[in-house]
């Protein structure tokens, strides 16, 4: 198994123009590992809780986190430009993604 020698925040794929994606990201560490969906507005569209994680690579998609394109409400996110942002311990990074319908 491969350990990162840092926790990174990958680009999310298919990109860009797919409501269903898939975020990978590398820990260097073990680590609680939360990502945040947001709109351009700063809003919260959805939370993915992922739990502790141990080090590791985590980018093939049985692995990184996924994202069915449903906000918190069960409803299907709107076609848009969003933010994406990945807490791990003290680690936190934002990267941006299309949505396409």
């Amino acid at each position: 198994r491969i350990i990162p020698e840092q926790t990174t925040l990958l680009p999310n794929y298919p990109n860009p123009f797919n409501p269903e994606t898939w975020i990978p990201y590398e820990l260097a560490e073990e680590a609680w590992v939360e990502i945040k969906i947001y709109s351009t507005a700063g809003q919260l569209i959805r939370t993915l809780e992922l739990g502790v994680q141990p080090p590791g690579r985590y980018i093939s998609q049985p692995k990184a986190a996924y994202w069915n394109g449903v906000t918190e409400r069960g409803e299907k996110a709107a076609s848009g430009i969003y933010f994406y942002m990945l807490k791990a311990n003290h680690f936190g990074a934002t990267r941006k993604m299309v949505i396409f319908k």
